[in-house]
């Protein structure tokens, strides 16, 4: 029969087995899953190259439709702004023109919770904002694409359809676009559409 004391001990022993089962454990998950610095970021960097190449690809499949020149050519020319855009910003704000090209980011981007700024680069250092949803995250992602307007291009904001660039710049239709002529020939001008996405 043993004593109090030797049933102590063999307690203690058995305590002292057991931590050093459950700390080996423990041990081996860590190792099986190791955790670095690097696995956040690399999460990351495939999240932006994804939403890059889905803005790129939404840029070309629109500039082959005509649906991004159409909506370049969403202008109010004497109210200076795009058609439909908030009068004290000039852009909008909550999503994408209401054209093709708007329905295409909203479907691509906002209802996926994915923030969008759309500008146009022209000339030498110029830009104007087509839509503006705030300051872009840490994370945000750009694509690019090249557009050529043409001289005889008419404007596609709505009771201006008639306006080309051409008579904008002759005088001959009210007000002003907000790109300058800038080629000589058929092309009044070479722009960029410059699209910057992040996640909300």
């Amino acid at each position: 029969m043993f004593g109090s004391d030797d049933r102590a001990q063999a307690h203690t022993l058995e305590a002292f087995a057991a931590a050093i089962l459950l700390v080996a454990g423990l041990v081996f998950a860590l190792q099986a899953t190791a955790v670095t610095p690097l696995s956040a970021s690399t999460s990351n960097q495939h999240i932006e190259n994804q939403q890059r190449a889905v803005a790129t690809d939404l840029l070309a499949t629109c500039a082959e439709s005509g649906a991004l020149r159409e909506a370049l050519l969403y202008w109010d020319p004497e109210d200076e702004r795009f058609a439909g855009s908030r009068p004290e910003f000039g852009t909008y704000t909550r999503g994408g023109p209401p054209n093709g090209f708007g329905e295409a980011l909203n479907r691509t981007f906002l209802d996926r919770s994915v923030a969008f700024n759309v500008e146009v680069r022209h000339g030498d250092r110029n830009r104007t904002a087509i839509v503006d949803m705030g300051s872009p995250s840490d994370n945000a992602v750009t694509a690019t694409r090249a557009v050529s307007l043409p001289d005889d291009a008419n404007l596609t904001a709505p009771g201006y359809e008639e306006t080309t660039l051409e008579g904008l710049t002759a005088g001959d239709d009210p007000g002003s676009f907000y790109a300058a002529p800038d080629a000589d020939g058929a092309v009044y001008d070479h722009v960029e559409v410059r699209i910057t996405v992040w996640r909300m």
